[in-house]
């Protein structure tokens, strides 16, 4: 795999081809890039959910309304949308089924060891939540892991994404009945294939020079 050609050659799609589906195996693949996606002591804030259907999408849309909705057309036409949800609270629950899954999977040589690892997440836990008190943007910023995750997979699969923040999350939490699951939506991906109207893929890439972004000591 050429990494460096895919982050220089991929783009936000601007426009898809609404008459191409991503493959149920391509896209599976893409499910197993956010749940192994990594988080700070491994603490999975996350929730998905995805649309591949015209009402699934259709419900996602009503949050495009007013100021938003030039991103009607992209969440409408894409082959799959996943709306990338944070927990509102980090809570105890939460933690303790993070560490019977990872004691479940074998990751824990003796009850020490497992004892050990609940410690060490609850204290970084605990100074997001008590002392910092910034537990939702600590989340969004493991979300942000996995959402990246994405992106880079999907384009080495050959698959196009426009990256969304512009919808109003309070009408899609709702729409969603994302507040009775505890969660909340705070990005959304729509993946697919670009149409011959997106004109974002015939305007070269831009960045700023390496030396303004890389220094080293």
């Amino acid at each position: 795999m050429n990494i460096d050609r895919i982050a220089a050659t991929r783009h936000t799609t601007k426009a898809f081809d609404a008459t191409r589906k991503i493959p149920a195996e391509t896209f599976a693949r893409l499910e197993t890039l956010l749940r192994f996606a990594p988080s700070s002591v491994n603490s999975q804030p996350w929730h998905f959910v995805i649309a591949d259907d015209e009402a699934g999408k259709s419900r996602i849309a009503t949050a495009t309304q007013g100021g938003y909705a030039y991103n009607d057309a992209k969440i409408r036409q894409a082959s799959h949308v996943i709306v990338c949800c944070v927990r509102r609270e980090l809570d105890d629950p939460h933690l303790a089924a993070i560490l019977e899954q990872e004691d479940k999977d074998g990751r824990f040589a003796s009850p020490e060891a497992k004892a050990g690892q609940h410690k060490t997440r609850t204290f970084y836990a605990d100074l997001h939540r008590h002392e910092y008190q910034d537990a939702r943007a600590w989340m969004e910023k493991q979300l942000y892991l996995a959402f990246g995750t994405l992106l880079l997979g999907a384009a080495a699969l050959d698959i196009d994404a426009c990256p969304m923040e512009g919808f109003d999350a309070a009408l899609l939490d709702e729409a969603l009945g994302l507040p009775a699951r505890g969660l909340t939506s705070v990005v959304i991906a729509a993946l697919g294939y670009r149409s011959g109207d997106d004109f974002n893929a015939r305007l070269p890439k831009s960045r700023l020079p390496a030396e303004a972004v890389i220094s080293r000591l």
